[in-house]
């Protein structure tokens, strides 16, 4: 063979053996990666039920400091949270020592204070289970028991960015009112034989209080974020305009993502893909409401966006989570975590079917964008050591 042939033949086995060791990688790289997200869901599903039980018999600590212990800044709880149950139960059980108006927002909710000194947000029962709002995504009141089934979906994608939500039942007559300040007291009345109040809010108006069950009145509560971790307001870059008859820039501008991905804090950082997951998020439980989004003060980005009021490309981890939640795993494995909840059954079989049926259309949605733009326009793969935790 002459010397010109061997360098060709060289330069093509030395082309195969980059390729062949470059593919080899990046597909061991990748299926190191499936492997880890398959076993983070089975670690996720064999923790998912949750029995509310009074005592932490490992530590001296109480449930609200260990709860606050579990913030930092790109989760509120940890994935192994073997007190969860205990802090859980203490929201749903501990003494009202204070009972206050809600901050500020659209819905109705009031603000309690717990043994112990911490705080929570109640929101009442305003709907039955199988109530159907009619009109706009958007129509009608909050609903209590979709904040406790947010909760558990958040645990159940794996984004652990939701504050811990428990249903609770409270007597207003024996439990509220006294501890009431008087700016709550004085949105109390009775219709019929039920204790109602109507608070302080946007939309509160005192004819459209909630009302109890003659004195026993249903609702969620949502633990308070530790003070240490001020929260800081963002306009959602995909928010509607809340004029009648005015899009928004990204309902019309093509060019619009395009523009978001050159602003901060989008331009760098998991904020943009933590928007995406939220997108996901919101679709499944219905919520089409979020205008703002919050994330933790003086972040540059870093942190992630918080998952509150709950009632473009993809992250690889949420994509493969959502596989392995379809053919009705999503829908079972909410029964089971809310099948302990005081207030259970949480969600009726219809808006567990719901529920299903939207992940059907995420999957289905993103599928199309693969098909269109390629796997690795569309994926993202996120698993690299990000500087700030």
């Amino acid at each position: 063979m002459k010397l010109k042939q061997r360098v060709v033949l060289l330069a093509i086995l030395l082309v195969i053996f980059i390729f062949t060791k470059v593919f080899l990688i990046d597909n061991l790289d990748t299926s190191a990666a499936n492997r880890e997200d398959q076993r983070a869901f089975h670690r996720m599903m064999t923790g998912l039920r949750v029995e509310l039980a009074p005592k932490l018999d490992h530590t001296l600590q109480s449930p609200w400091e260990i709860a606050a212990q579990w913030v930092v800044p790109r989760e509120v709880y940890p994935e192994e949270t073997p007190e969860l149950g205990a802090i859980m139960h203490a929201m749903a059980t501990k003494k009202i020592i204070k009972a206050d108006v809600g901050y500020k927002g659209t819905q109705l909710k009031a603000l309690l204070i717990l043994e112990g000194g911490q705080k929570v947000v109640f929101k009442p029962k305003r709907y039955s289970r199988d109530y159907v709002v009619e009109g706009e995504p958007y129509a009608g009141y909050d609903r209590h028991n979709a904040e406790v089934a947010a909760f558990h979906l958040d645990r159940i994608l794996g984004f652990r960015r939701a504050p811990l939500v428990v249903g609770r039942f409270v007597n207003l007559r024996t439990e509220i009112k006294p501890v009431a300040t008087e700016q709550l007291l004085s949105t109390f009345l009775t219709v019929g034989n039920n204790t109602c109040f109507y608070g302080k809010c946007y939309y509160c108006r005192e004819t459209e209080p909630a009302c109890a069950d003659g004195d026993t009145m249903e609702g969620s509560v949502t633990l308070w974020l530790p003070d240490v971790w001020p929260l800081q307001k963002h306009r959602h870059p995909w928010g509607r305009t809340y004029r009648e008859g005015k899009l928004a820039r990204w309902e019309y501008d093509e060019s619009y993502c395009d523009a978001v991905k050159k602003t901060s804090p989008y331009d760098s950082g998991p904020r943009l893909l933590d928007i995406i997951d939220t997108a996901v998020f919101d679709y499944l439980i219905g919520n089409a409401d979020r205008h703002h989004y919050e994330s933790f003060q003086d972040d540059e980005g870093a942190s992630m966006l918080i998952l509150l009021d709950n009632a473009k490309s993809i992250r690889v981890s949420t994509w493969n989570r959502l596989n392995y939640l379809k053919n009705g795993v999503l829908k079972s494995a909410l029964k089971s975590a809310m099948a302990h909840d005081p207030i259970s059954p949480v969600l009726s079989d219809p808006h567990l079917d719901a529920v299903d049926q939207r992940l059907l259309s995420v999957l289905a949605t993103v599928k199309q964008c693969t098909d269109q733009f390629g796997v690795d326009t569309v994926l993202v793969e996120d698993r690299m050591p990000l500087s700030h935790l």
